[in-house]
């Protein structure tokens, strides 16, 4: 399931509800809907940042027009998390005993654990 994005501001907490992606050729800053997914050239801003955000001088701002909104979970993140949990509950689904070490040097930070009915 996706998880909630949250504000790009530096000590904002809240969630994401717009983009800022910037059209450096053109001097524009663009502020619209929130996208499908984060890209590593555009920031994800909570509503209050996207309404008060500024420009240096020359630069335009585009904003969208109307609300907006916290995305909802779509039917096909609750479908791909039911497929997930039903997976991994699977009885038929091998369990490996966990190893001695992994060579790095570093322990892992999940293990599988047996069922105590089958000690």
């Amino acid at each position: 399931m996706r998880s909630v994005r949250r504000c790009s501001r530096t000590g904002c907490a809240n969630p994401a509800v717009a983009t800022l992606t910037y059209a450096y050729s053109d001097s524009t800053a663009v502020v619209g809907p929130l996208a499908t997914y984060s890209e590593p050239h555009s920031y994800d801003l909570c509503e209050a940042h996207a309404l008060r955000l500024t420009v240096p001088k020359g630069w335009e701002v585009v904003r969208h027009e109307g609300e907006f909104a916290p995305p909802t979970p779509s039917d096909d993140d609750l479908t791909a998390l039911a497929e997930a949990v039903r997976e991994a509950g699977r009885p038929d689904r091998p369990v490996e005993p966990p190893t001695g070490g992994t060579g790095s040097g570093r322990r892992a930070h999940l293990r599988a654990l047996p069922d105590p009915v089958d000690e």
